[in-house]
């Protein structure tokens, strides 16, 4: 199967999750087809595999469009797209696209980095739903991260196509940490700051912990890092790194007691697995995308519930209650790989083939 990854929103300094859902995929589906993957920047090749790859407009470009009339030259026998926003105007192959989340239409503030133009663009897109339908009933097939996403789009009418799940990974080659060892009194929150994320209800719930530090991992305006910082309970220990590399973000895996996070709503929740892959137990929100992910693996507590919360971290101060999840958070994660992922696409991309124009 000649399979073109369209690899054009990952990044070029560090991997968000698209990018990491993108690249994943490509190193372990290079190894079951003949991957070709597309980029529009040379300078995102160190973050890739290295496959072949064709240099195209960017996915912002307003040739975005017409973009399958360059991709056509490939003569793929099928087309991925990490997102659904990929041109299919001219197309002479089957193509899938990619819906990870509805959580804009519940939150609908785009990321900040983005330009004015395109977070007025993104918040007017989701006051609505036909604007989705007409992306999503465009591909002879649609992905989805999970089963949870997956009853959404169905839920909401969002496409009358076939609907895959080709689930998201953890990446590397991190080993289980051994649970005989007491971790430090460390949590850690890896993941964004907007809003929907849901940072404050951890920060509250730190003065029920004296004991404990929450680590914010990734990277902080100086304006959000002051809002946040404002709302600090006295005496609450809290860190903000402004981002740690891969080998750092391990390093604090393999030591703390839990990976938290108390977001209001997820498309899948990959930091949840990257922390079970170590064996790191996860203290998360009670809500069916992380019941789904994780399963009888994490600890769970309301999202406004900054006292629930505490009280569930509590509960791996006591070493033989930590041991017990760690080992079912190892148990769990060994349920997802990029291997798998791979081969649940390759299956997604044998029905687009089949269906392609019927």
């Amino acid at each position: 199967m000649k399979l073109v990854i369209d690899a054009r929103y990952t990044r070029i300094t560090h991997h968000d999750g698209i990018s990491r859902f993108t690249a994943g995929l490509i190193e372990a589906a290079s190894q079951l087809a003949d991957v070709t993957m597309l980029i529009n920047d040379v300078r995102q090749l160190p973050m890739l595999p290295e496959v072949p790859y064709l240099k195209v407009s960017s996915p912002t470009s307003v040739l975005e469009p017409l973009v399958a009339l360059q991709v056509n030259k490939l003569h793929p026998d099928v087309v991925f797209s990490p997102m659904q926003t990929m041109g299919t105007f001219g197309r002479k192959y089957p193509v899938i696209l990619t819906l990870h989340d509805l959580i804009y239409y519940s939150h609908p503030r785009a990321p900040k980095f983005l330009p004015a133009p395109i977070r007025l663009g993104w918040f007017l897109f989701h006051q609505v739903y036909w604007p989705q339908r007409m992306l999503l009933n465009r591909p002879d097939a649609v992905a989805t991260v999970s089963q949870t996403t997956a009853q959404l789009i169905k839920r909401h009418r969002l496409t009358r196509k076939h609907i895959g799940v080709v689930s998201n990974a953890p990446s590397g080659d991190s080993q289980v940490r051994d649970s005989s060892l007491r971790p430090d009194k460390t949590l850690l929150y890896m993941g964004s700051f907007m809003e929907y994320k849901n940072v404050e209800t951890l920060i509250h719930a730190m003065r029920f912990l004296p004991d404990f530090e929450l680590h914010l991992l990734s990277q902080i305006s100086d304006q959000r890092r002051a809002e946040l910082t404002a709302l600090l309970p006295n005496d609450a220990k809290v860190i903000f790194h402004s981002g740690v590399d891969e080998a750092q973000y391990q390093q604090l895996l393999s030591r703390c007691t839990a990976l938290v996070t108390l977001s209001r709503e997820e498309g899948y929740g990959l930091p949840l697995v990257e922390a079970m892959n170590v064996g790191t137990p996860v203290v998360v929100t009670d809500m069916p995308i992380f019941r789904e992910v994780a399963a009888d693996a994490a600890l769970y507590a309301g999202a406004d519930d900054a006292y629930g919360f505490a009280q569930q971290v509590q509960l791996l101060a006591d070493q033989e209650r930590w041991q017990e999840y760690s080992q079912r958070a190892a148990q769990r994660a060994t349920e997802y790989s990029w291997d798998k992922s791979a081969q649940q696409l390759l299956e997604l991309a044998e029905y687009a083939i089949d269906h392609y124009k019927k």
